[in-house]
């Protein structure tokens, strides 16, 4: 939602998206000492500078300076700084970071959006589990809930060491190593170690006991060849702002950078993670108008929870149609993640440069909650349901770049291997004595579960290859063709059925499928006229491999029994589309104006169906046919005065489902109807100001009607969203350089409002389901920050 034009670093990235933007263009008005790009330019000869060609890579040496906004476009593809986390809530994650575009939907159930289990983000239409996400050329799969070939942004790295993103919300990126690319892509750099010895201490505390904490050590140039690393630690930990409990985030991050005479280099990134949060209680439309927007799981009364389960009800839940789905006991989510990739950028020969990256990511995790519906064996009339998946996935990206006359050309690979194994087991609760209270630990060491409910295992290898060459035929115009081909086998085993649980004597197993696109075409171009003016458009086909889940917890093809499965099987296709899209931007000193146009057609769009009644839902995957969706983006920002800047956009999108869909016999009229979860209107305005060493913004967001149902009979409430903060910075005092005091109100009106829990998973054919989650109320922090 905020749209921040202070001054910034600027970073062109090597890659698909990158090629069109070869030369920084910058704001004839003065340079800001403090405005430092976070990139490595090979050194340029040419003493053109409208002819200049960098070959960047992503996350270098600190050193060249321009002044520019904080969201600086090319053709399809916005570089956003790491300057635009000064003005978020500490710890804020990449995601919600991204909900300050045109055209990007970004809900959570808390402030920073960390609660990996109430987030939901789309852009320009497509989920997050549709869009391509990487860091530092590392794959990071889907990153949703319950994650299966990846890992979620906000474990993968802390926001502090974030150096750059860069955005393409058009038609993706041929070299972006993704079998979800769908429509559009977000690669992520991490900051690189600094020149001279130091660190960094930030501290932040704010409602409901949130405390964040992050330090990180700087080692500065150890050699002559300039060696150096950092290493930092976050801590993140708050209060549940409805019901008990905590959501808790402890992360390291070590960089290793090791240059290699002037143009190559070998760097290393590591992230540890380990992830405990209670999640929040999901709603239905009915549970809202009936009980309100404070539904709370009821932990720590465990008497309550066990209560409910034997139809004890003393708090109104029996004014549902549902009274047992109320409030569970708790449902809680643990993850630990290793994640490490060893990057090479080297230069081979004068114009030619080849990257590689080996990486690797190990996650074990457990996603808990209380049942009432499934009693224990030894009595207790409700049970815990445990999911206990983990990853383990090891892989490489390897990519040459070739400068030639006018032709930047770029060919490569990528090959990775995961096995993922995902399992729900049923472990007992205790007992409860009449009388006695006792709260168990929804976090506890689970052992001797008393039924294994489901478990399968996947094993998936997936080979891509990209060529592509972007030529310039004159500077301020650029050309760009490719192509990529996607090859990617899924094979699942059965690994434990209880039918009681299941309804069905087997699972899906013993089976495989295969995703191949032997062409999947790119095309767009960029041509700079004028002054201040720029036209592009944007066009590829995109293909999705069949994704993976466990039984019945998304839209996974897998995740069904075999019968169901062998069904389907002849009629399944992996999910495609062709993307479309064209702009016009205008810059100048005192406007910054964009228009932009999107058309999409989807084919074989998978969706998972829930019908039935609330006691006893049913959930279907489904081919939905094809989509067609059309959109708009437009955005103004207005510099009247020296440092004020003053931000609007408007978002439009009308995307309608193009089939019928039938289910157990009965035909839903979906054809027409708008597609579910993303708004058809969005509305964005900021103004940001700053007054010598003090700097303030405020920001508005106005997110229109959403279908809840695929037959569009259910829709969810519109709403509006203020936030404001402040940061005054004192410059060096003592030994503290930059120090910093921060100042941050979410959701400033205490607007309330409903947003979609997980993906895929939660959305009725027809009225209603508990699927919502409810977004964070108003909040406030402060913190103080310094460099030493």
């Amino acid at each position: 939602m905020r749209r921040i034009s202070f001054l910034a670093g600027v970073t062109f990235l090597s890659g698909t998206s990158a090629a069109m933007a070869q030369s920084v263009h910058a704001h004839k008005t003065k340079t800001s000492p403090a405005s430092v790009s976070q990139a490595k330019a090979a050194p340029d000869k040419s003493t053109k500078p409208k002819a200049a060609r960098t070959h960047v890579m992503a996350g270098a040496v600190e050193g060249m300076a321009v002044r520019a906004s904080r969201h600086v476009t090319r053709g399809a593809t916005t570089v956003i700084s790491a300057k635009e986390f000064q003005s978020a809530v500490a710890g804020t994650s990449v995601l919600k970071i991204l909900e300050r575009q045109p055209g990007v939907l970004f809900q959570s159930d808390d402030p920073q959006g960390v609660d990996t289990g109430g987030v939901k983000l789309y852009m320009h239409g497509f989920s997050q589990n549709q869009i391509g996400f990487a860091l530092d050329g590392i794959p990071l799969g889907e990153p949703v809930y319950r994650n299966y070939n990846g890992l979620n942004t906000v474990e993968a790295i802390s926001s502090e060491n974030v150096g750059n993103m860069d955005v393409s919300q058009g038609a993706g990126a041929l070299d972006m190593p993704s079998t979800n690319s769908l429509g559009g892509a977000v690669r992520i750099y991490s900051s690189d170690p600094k020149d001279k010895l130091g660190g960094t201490l930030a501290q932040t505390g704010g409602s409901n006991g949130s405390v964040h904490t992050f330090i990180r050590f700087d080692s500065g140039k150890l050699t002559d060849s300039g060696t150096k690393f950092y290493a930092s630690y976050m801590r993140n930990d708050t209060q549940l702002w409805k019901g008990q409990g905590n959501q808790f985030l402890q992360q390291v991050n070590f960089k290793l950078v090791q240059p290699i005479r002037e143009e190559s280099r070998v760097s290393l990134f590591f992230d540890y993670s380990d992830l405990s949060q209670y999640n929040y209680q999901a709603e239905s439309l009915e549970m809202v108008r009936v009980l309100g927007y404070n539904v709370a799981n009821t932990y720590p009364d465990y008497r309550r929870a066990y209560q409910m389960a034997q139809g004890i009800y003393n708090h109104g839940e029996d004014k549902t149609s549902d009274p047992k789905d109320v409030a569970y006991y708790a449902g809680t989510t643990t993850t630990t993640d290793y994640l490490g990739g060893l990057n090479f950028h080297l230069k081979m020969a004068p114009r030619l440069y080849w990257d590689t990256v080996v990486y690797g990511h190990g996650q074990d995790a457990a996603t808990q909650w209380s049942s009432p519906w499934m009693p224990s064996a030894n009595g207790a009339p409700l049970s815990e349901i445990v999911k206990q998946p983990s990853i383990h996935r090891y892989g490489l990206t390897s990519a040459v770049t070739y400068d030639v006359a006018r032709n930047h050309i770029r060919a490569g690979l990528w090959y990775e291997n995961n096995k993922y194994i995902s399992d729900m087991f049923a472990y007992n609760d205790p007992v409860l004595a009449d009388g006695e209270t006792i709260s168990p630990n929804p976090f506890r060491k689970w052992r001797n579960a008393f039924a294994h409910l489901w478990g399968q295992t996947y094993n998936t290898n997936t080979f891509q290859t990209f060529i592509e060459d972007t030529y310039r035929p004159i500077d301020n115009l650029a050309l760009h063709a490719g192509f990529k081909s996607m090859l990617s086998t899924t094979r699942v085993s059965e690994t434990g059925n209880y039918e009681p649980y299941t309804g069905t004597d087997a699972l899906a197993g013993g089976v495989g499928l295969t995703t191949f696109g032997a062409f999947l075409p790119h095309f767009s171009a960029d041509w700079r006229f004028l002054k201040h003016h720029e036209l592009y458009f944007d066009v590829s086909r995109n293909m999705r491999a069949y994704p993976e889940s466990g039984y019945h917890l998304s839209a996974s093809p897998f995740a069904v029994s075999q019968e169901a499965f062998d069904l389907s099987r002849k009629s399944l296709k992996p999910e495609s589309d062709w993307a479309y899209s064209v702009g016009y931007r205008f810059n100048s000193h005192y406007v910054d104006a964009s228009l932009s146009g999107y058309h999409v057609d989807f084919s074989n769009r998978l969706g998972a169906m829930v019908s039935g009644s609330q006691q006893n839902p049913q959930t279907t995957v489904t081919n939905l046919g094809g989509v067609t969706m059309n959109g708009v983006d437009s955005s103004v920002t207005l510099k009247p005065i020296k440092n004020l800047s003053i931000f609007n956009s408007i978002s439009y999108n009308h995307a309608t489902y193009d089939n019928n869909i039938t289910q157990q016999g009965i035909t839903y009229h979906v054809q027409g109807k708008h597609v579910v979860n993303y708004p058809v209107f969005m509305y964005k305005a900021a103004a940001d100001y700053q007054w010598g060493k003090a700097a303030f913004h405020i920001d508005a967001a106005y997110i229109g009607k959403r279908y809840f149902s695929y037959t569009n009979d259910t829709k969810l409430p519109t709403y509006w969203l203020v936030n404001f903060g402040a940061r005054y910075d004192f410059g060096r005092i003592g030994p503290a350089a930059n120090l910093q005091l921060t100042f941050n109100i979410t959701n400033l009106t205490g607007q309330k409002y409903l947003m979609m829990a997980g993906d895929d998973g939660g959305n009725p054919l027809s009225g209603d389901y508990q699927s919502l989650v409810v977004g964070a109320p108003r909040q406030f922090f402060g913190g103080v920050r310094a460099d030493f």
